[in-house]
Parts: structure tokens; C-alpha cells; sequence
């Protein structure tokens, strides 16, 4: 859902937005210290520059320091008529930092002794079950670090407009029963949302409460949280941060997210540094300090991993990372969480041993972007206090010294493979090395050269590659990068960014089938009307390249109407790799992506282009598409819903053009060679006007 490089490049969501002047306050004015003047006034302009350059349309900000809030602040808009400040109770979702909050309730029945982390999961949630065996060795530690092995993101339904439909939830263990595990549990850790929606059941089963009172009962009420809440509570929707998309002037409804455990939590900035306090053991009662620790160890180094290097990715229990850089170059342990739903962004970065902590949150930008703001806040709060004598300078890893490259390595060159993605490596005898991506034949060819520290290195210096063998007996680029954001300051990443594919050779029988379905596009009729998915592109195209035989992009073809991802890579090059399965029904082609059921184009009829007609909802509930033939085209449509559905409306390149959940008039123009979308509750009728 992000714009990105190449997919191993960290992701920022630029979108062009206005800005307002930021609030700033010293928790309790009276007792403000000059010690934290040059961090307020940080915390001030690079929040302006979040909101002025780097795509967000709001953000709020505090710094929590030995249990005290000292730094707190907003910059941006809560709504463009400037009705509707922005303060300090202003609620955002969190999205995946809500994940701390689900490792922390597991944590707290492991401290109680009602969950051992290394017993299998199935003796917690009983009717657990899947399509492969090795399910019954997936352990509640495996939930938390992300190596259960599960496919990726069940999600179906989980991101609604105004909506806490609990479909996610309560469909979730169906979803599982007819899936596959992608690698053995415990292989390696691998971003996965799915292991925490499991979790978030895991806690509902053993505690005997729903989720949302558990985490109230044991975290925001103790705490003093008045400003957590989840999608099950009742929501004050005036209190939620204003959500605008380009393309679209009317305010948005509120992001509601039903995967709780995974991602449906929100909060204020600082009601999070309240919640940080458990990890600095500044609460009682709460968790135990031996549960703190363990959540804080380096859980990714228990299945196959790259060698340590600066990053922001390496799991402990819930955290995306337990050694953040740069804190590791002042010898400082720094946690991070970061979370990411389509509209609502989060971070949350805490110095356990310093007993301090920085979070961030926006309407629009990205995780990433609100990381670097919570980085410059706990940098330049610990310089102020002379816990470091200085900010240390931006790092690379210096321009490449060129030297005689190995022959053997001639032999790494070939098409690699990731979640969505192919990537072209050549390498030439004199050491030059070159990455293209075949889904994108016209963007700029990557360039590096082999470098006497036996590795390919950017002119720039920036960029580390190496090209690994790994115990597995699999083939692997380990990307090692610094991204510098200009006022914002420094990213590191280092991962294995993509594996290399096998040959994959297919019948002529099986090949035939995939041919026939290569361009087609496939549309989602299973998402609810109230949908924030239908904000998004409108449908999923099937591509074959020539690069990669016997592949859809990176999913290996298995049978006629079958190509799963047999890619295993760690950390996020792997995610979300659901198996591709189709079946005709009715003389009708099927799309089944993990939970999601999608639809030929073959199907699309042309919407009738006369006066007025209507279309009525099946009884499956299933949504109708239709194409813009040339003579509906430019006219103006005008839809009566009913009271329980919408429409989409889509460009010929699927872009979204209307949506009548954010359009209240439900009037369009429709595009030339576009489609259209009909959702709603089973036999409810659209009564369709064109002029």
C-alpha cells in the first residue's frame, strides 16, 4: 500500500497535503527546563517538516522521561475548514504497534502461569487447526516472533469505514483450516499478521474475556490510559484525527480496523509513552521483569537470519526491533514498534535502560517517517541531559574500492524472487553488478561494484549487496542500506531482500492454462460495501514473464489452477505470500487469495448506458462488477443505494475515481474504458440514473 524502490528500499507514502502551525507544550508549564528547550523546539520543526514535505496530514507527538511527560505537541490539520483543533486527546489508530499491546497480554499470562510460551498453541485454542500437520508444533513464542510460518495477513473485511463488523475475528480460524504453512514453525521470523490475530484469540480463550476487556482490565485502566480504546469499544468518532486522500475534498469516515491483536488498537501519543512505562519497569503489578526482559531479547537470531549489521529489523517478543539504530553506536539498547494501517500511522521507540520514550502518530505519512521523528526527539532529549556528547554523523558505507572479483560469484546471477516481486541480477567477469526489475522494464537499472571487502557497493556508498548461500541450501541478496531523509535523518536496513528461483519446469497442459489467464484481471467480490480496500486499486492482474518460467512473478506454478510461494526469506521479503488457488463454478473463473474470493473480468458485463436501470445484490452477498462501455462513458451517473451498500467507481488503470461511502451525493462522471462496483447486503437494489 506504500510507493517503493526496489521492495527491499524502506517505503514512505508521499502525498501532497496542507499544514498548519504546531502546538507544543512541557508537561506542567510551571516546572518547564531550560534543559529541554532545544528538544521542544526539535520536536516542533521536524513535526512542520512531517507535515509540509513528507505527506502527513496531521501528527502528535510526546517524549515520556523518568515517568514524566515532557515533551508533548501536534503540527498539521484535523479538518481543512480549521473548526477542529488538534490537542493532545486527539486519537489515531496505531495500526501493528497495537502488536505490543497483544505481547504484552500473552506475557502477563505467562507470568500468571497460564501460558508456557514453548507448549504448542493447539493446547491454548483446541479447534486450532490446518491443511498441514506441522501446525500442531506452533508454539505461543512463534506467535510473538513472527516464525509460525503462516502465510501472511488473513484481513479480509478487517479495514472498514465506520464499520466494527467483527467478520475478521470470527472467521479467522475457518480462514486457517484450509491453508498451508509456508516453512517449518520456528524456521525463521517473517512479518506476519496472522500470528497475531491468533494470539489476540489465544488471550480470549485462556483469560475466559473478550480482548478488549482484557486489555483495558490490564493495561489502560492501571495505567491510566483514558485515550486507548479498540474497534469494539464505543468509538468517539469526534475525537478521531481527520483521514483525507488526494482526489477526494469530503473528510473521511474513521479507519476502523477489526483485526484487533494485530492492528485495531487506538491511542494518543501520550497515552503510549504511559504504556512504554512497562518496559522501562517504571509499573507494578503489571508485567514481571523477567517477562520485560524476555520480550526484549533478540528472538530473530533462533532461525536463520543475516549477520548483525545496522537496521531497524530484528524481532523480540512484539517488537520489530530490539537493537534500533543508531542508539547501538551510543551503546544504548533502543525498542521500536511501528504500525501501518492504509490512513493511520504509528511508532513507538523506547530506551529501556535510560527510561525513556518517544511516540508518534499521523493521519497520512508513514511509520517510517514518524520513527525518524521519535529518533531526533530521544536524541536530542539525551544530549540535552549529557547522557551523549554529541549527535553522531550520518553513516555510509564509503564508495566502492574496486578489486578482482571471484569467478565463483559469476554464478549468482539469475532471477530472484519476493512477495510480488522479480529482480534480474547480471554480474559481468570485471565486477559490475546490475539489478533491473522485469514488472517495471523502463525503470533505472540499479548499478554496483564489486568492492575489496568482498561485497557490491553503490557508487553513492549507500548500498551493501551480497549474495549469500545460506545453511537451507537457498539462494539469497543480502541488502545492507542507509537512507538519508533530508531534516528527518538516517534509515538502516539489512535483510535478505529476495531468494533466488529455482528452475520450475511445467507440462505443456498446466502451462496452457496459465497462458490462458496471463493479463486478465481478477476483482474482489467478498469485501464488505463499507470496504477500505475499495479505496485502493480494483483488482489484481495475473502475470507471466519470460524472466521467470514457471512462476507467477514469485509464486511457483504447482498444477493447472495452483502456484503457491515456495520462497523462505526472513524478515519482510517473504510476507504475505498467500497461495494462488482458481475453480470455475458455473462455467465462471474463481479467484481464492488467502481469505479473499475474486472474479474473472470475463464476467464484467457493460453497465447499461440508457436513462435508468437498476442491479440487486445475489443472495451469495457476493459484489457486482461492471465495465464502462464507450457510450456510458462521460456521462454523468447518479446511484440510489440502499441502506446498506455502495458503490466504487474506477479509472481505466483501476484507480479509484468515486466511492459513495466518502461521496454522500453519489453522483459520478464516468471514465472512459473504467469498471464499476456494487456492494452491499444480499438482494438490495441500486437504482442507477445516467445523464
Amino acid at each position: 500500500m506504500k510507493k517503493r524502490k526496489l521492495y527491499w528500499l524502506f517505503v514512505l507514502t508521499l502525498t501532497l497535503t496542507m499544514f498548519a502551525p504546531s502546538g507544543v507544550m512541557a508537561a506542567g508549564a510551571s516546572e518547564k527546563s531550560l534543559a529541554y528547550e532545544d528538544t521542544l523546539k526539535t520536536a516542533s520543526e521536524k513535526a512542520e517538516l512531517l507535515t509540509g514535505q513528507y505527506g502527513t496530514t496531521s501528527v502528535q507527538y510526546a517524549l515520556i522521561d523518568q515517568g514524566k511527560i515532557i515533551v508533548s505537541g501536534q503540527s498539521g490539520i484535523n479538518d481543512k475548514a480549521g473548526k477542529k483543533p488538534l490537542t493532545a486527546n486527539t486519537m489515531y489508530g496505531i495500526g501493528s504497534t497495537s502488536k505490543m499491546f497483544t505481547a504484552a497480554a500473552v506475557m502477563k499470562l505467562v507470568d500468571a502461569g497460564h501460558i508456557d510460551l514453548d507448549q504448542p498453541v493447539v493446547n491454548y485454542v483446541t479447534d486450532f487447526t490446518m491443511l498441514d500437520e506441522r501446525y500442531k508444533k506452533i508454539t505461543p513464542r512463534m506467535l510473538l516472533n513472527h516464525s509460525a510460518g503462516f502465510a501472511g495477513s488473513s484481513l479480509t473485511n478487517a479495514f472498514l469505514f465506520a464499520d466494527n463488523d467483527t467478520y475478521v475475528h470470527d472467521t479467522f480460524l475457518k480462514q486457517l483450516a484450509e491453508q498451508k504453512l509456508k516453512a517449518d514453525p520456528g524456521a525463521y521470523s517473517v512479518y506476519c499478521n496472522d500470528c497475531f490475530t491468533l494470539a489476540e484469540i489465544m488471550i480470549e480463550r485462556v483469560s475466559g474475556m473478550d480482548y478488549t476487556t482484557y486489555i483495558h482490565q490490564s493495561f489502560t485502566n492501571p495505567l491510566g490510559m483514558p485515550n486507548t480504546q479498540t474497534s469494539q469499544d464505543r468509538l468517539n468518532v469526534s475525537a478521531m484525527a481527520g483521514l483525507y486522500l488526494p482526489g477526494f475534498q469530503n473528510q473521511l469516515p474513521n479507519e476502523t480496523v477489526n483485526a484487533i491483536g494485530t492492528g485495531g488498537i487506538y491511542s494518543t501519543a501520550e497515552d503510549l509513552v504511559r504504556f512504554s512505562q512497562i518496559f522501562t519497569k517504571q509499573t507494578e503489578g503489571i508485567l514481571s521483569s523477567n517477562s520485560v526482559d524476555a520480550m526484549a531479547q533478540a528472538e530473530y537470531k533462533k532461525g536463520f537470519w543475516p549477520k548483525d549489521a545496522d537496521t531497524s529489523v530484528n524481532y523480540g517478543l512484539g517488537w520489530d526491533s530490539v537493537d534500533l539504530f543508531p542508539f547501538g553506536d551510543y551503546g544504548i539498547q533502543a525498542l521500536v514498534k511501528g504500525g501501518d494501517t492504509i490512513l493511520y500511522h504509528a511508532s513507538l521507540v523506547v530506551l529501556p535502560d535510560k527510561n525513556m520514550a518517544a511516540a508518534v502518530l499521523s493521519s497520512g505519512g508513514s511509520s517510517t517517517t514518524n520513527e525518524l521523528l521519535a529518533k531526533e526527539i530521544l536524541l536530542h532529549a539525551l544530549k540535552e541531559k549529557g547522557e551523549i556528547d554529541e549527535i553522531k554523523a550520518e553513516k555510509s558505507y564509503g564508495k566502492p574500492v574496486k578489486a578482482d572479483m571471484p569467478k565463483e560469484l559469476l554464478d549468482f546471477a539469475g532471477i530472484y524472487g519476493a512477495t510480488n516481486q522479480l529482480l534480474k541480477i547480471d554480474i559481468s567477469a570485471d565486477g559490475a553488478m546490475s539489478i533491473n526489475t522485469p514488472q517495471v522494464p523502463n525503470y533505472p537499472t540499479e548499478k554496483y561494484t564489486y568492492s575489496k571487502d568482498g561485497s557490491f557497493i553503490s557508487a553513492d556508498g549507500n548500498t551493501k549487496i551480497n549474495l549469500i548461500k545460506e545453511q537451507n541450501g537457498r539462494t539469497y541478496i543480502w541488502t545492507r542500506q542507509y537512507l538519508s531523509l533530508p531534516g528527518l535523518g538516517q534509515l538502516a536496513l539489512s535483510q535478505y531482500a529476495a531468494e533466488k528461483l529455482e528452475p520450475n519446469n511445467v507440462s505443456k497442459e498446466t502451462l496452457a492454462a496459465w497462458v490462458e489467464r496471463d493479463g486478465k484481471r481478477y476483482y474482489p467480490i467478498n469485501e464488505k460495501y463499507t470496504s477500505v480496500a475499495f479505496m485502493l486499486t480494483s483488482s489484481i492482474q495475473i502475470q507471466l514473464f519470460k524472466e521467470a518460467p514457471g512462476y507467477v512473478v514469485d509464486k511457483k506454478i504447482t498444477g493447472p489452477t495452483t502456484a503457491a510461494a515456495d520462497l523462505q526469506i526472513p524478515t519482510m521479503g517473504g510476507r504475505d505470500s498467500d497461495e494462488l488457488n482458481f475453480y470455475k463454478q458455473d462455467g465462471i473463473e474463481y479467484l481464492k487469495l488467502g481469505g479473499s474470493l475474486l472474479v474473472s473480468e470475463d464476467t464484467l458485463k457493460p453497465i447499461y448506458w440508457g436513462k435508468t436501470s437498476s442491479t440487486t445484490i445475489p443472495a451469495s452477498g457476493y459484489a457486482k462488477w461492471y465495465s464502462i462501455p464507450d457510450r456510458a462513458a462521460g456521462k454523468t451517473m447518479k446511484v440510489k443505494p440502499p441502506s446498506e451498500g455502495s458503490y466504487a467507481v474506477y479509472n481505466e488503470n483501476g484507480m479509484i475515481v468515486d466511492f459513495g461511502v466518502v461521496s454522500p451525493d453519489n453522483t459520478t462522471v464516468l471514465p472512459n474504458k473504467g469498471t464499476i462496483m456494487f456492494a452491499g447486503k444480499a438482494g438490495s437494489k441500486f437504482e442507477i440514473t445516467l445523464k
